[in-house]
Order: structure tokens, then sequence, then C-alpha cells
């Protein structure tokens, strides 16, 4: 079951890897959508440690649901399934081929957390900020793109776009990841 209101989605499923490759899917797509396309990216890395654990660890069942939610200037994305047993985070070995996937939502997002969810299951989330902080135009206003404020990385320089400029079609999105 997939619901779309204006700022927040909701993918229920079970968490094997041909699911995992659609909700990364649905994620980009909803971010485009919200012209975050900055936190592609990150926040697809992030949902697809957090499902991978849901796949590897979770018992009763691999059944999950992935919230996405855009409040103010922060994106966060979290996944509930019905194992009560909070994540733990090691030092994975240095020739280990598991075990850093929660290190990796840790350094791709601002926070992370888990806490548990009734008496039968949990929530892990992160938190990923869509403010550029202390980032303006030429007249001092924020950076703004359809009334949201645009993250800026490194690696990714701001646009400034006036919030009644039109939108701009992207192309669908495609994924490398089968399923």
């Amino acid at each position: 079951m997939i619901s779309h209101p204006s700022r927040h989605c909701t993918v229920e499923l079970q968490a094997l890897p041909s699911r995992i490759g659609q909700v990364r899917r649905i994620l980009s797509a909803q971010l485009r959508y919200w012209h975050l396309d900055p936190l592609i990216d990150r926040a697809t890395l992030g949902v697809t440690e957090l499902l991978s654990n849901v796949h590897r660890h979770a018992q009763p069942d691999k059944t999950c649901t992935v919230q996405i939610e855009l409040l103010l200037d922060r994106l966060t994305v979290s996944v509930r399934d019905h194992d009560p047993r909070l994540p733990v985070v090691e030092d994975a070995d240095p020739l280990a081929t598991c075990g850093r996937g929660l290190a990796m939502v840790a350094a791709v997002s601002e926070s992370w957390g888990a806490r548990p969810d009734g008496e039968d299951g949990k929530v892990v989330w992160f938190s990923l900020p869509t403010a550029v902080a202390g980032k303006s135009d030429a007249a001092g206003r924020p950076l703004r793109r359809a009334g949201l404020e645009t993250t800026v990385f490194p690696e990714v320089e701001p646009v400034a776009v006036a919030a009644d400029a039109p939108l701009v079609e992207h192309a669908p999105a495609r994924s490398a990841v089968v399923g």
C-alpha cells in the first residue's frame, strides 16, 4: 500500500531484495517531486541499509513499513518492522563483508536512531537536513526552490529559483539495481 499526502509517503512491503530496489525508486521519485534531488543518493543509501537489516535480522517476519516525512527543513526516513530487538552498532572486522550498515547510515545522515514501537516492533530512522545553512541569494534571502530550502553538498552548487518558477519535468528514474 502506498499513500502520498503532500509531505508524507508510506510504503508497506516485505523486505526482500527485489522490493528494496522498488522502494529506492519510489523514494527517488518522491524526492524529485519535492525538488530535493541533492538528497537522493544519501536517502536511498540509508533506506537500502535499513531495509537490508530488516531482510537479514528481523523476526518473526520481513514485513515492514517505510515512511518518508518532510517537515520544515528536515527529511526523515523511517523503517518499522515487527522485531522488538533494537539494532546494535558493532565495530566490523576490516575483512568482514557485512556489519557496516548502521555506520554508513550515521555517516550519510544528520542524525539517526532506533526506538521501540509497542511490544512487537521497532522503528529505525535517519534524518537529512533540507536547509542551506547560512546560504542566501544576492538579496540576502535564503535560497529556496518551490518553497523549500535546498541542501548544499560540497560537490553540488546551490541554485536559486523563484518560488513561482515553472517546474522542470524530470526523466523517469532508472536504477542499475535489479528488482
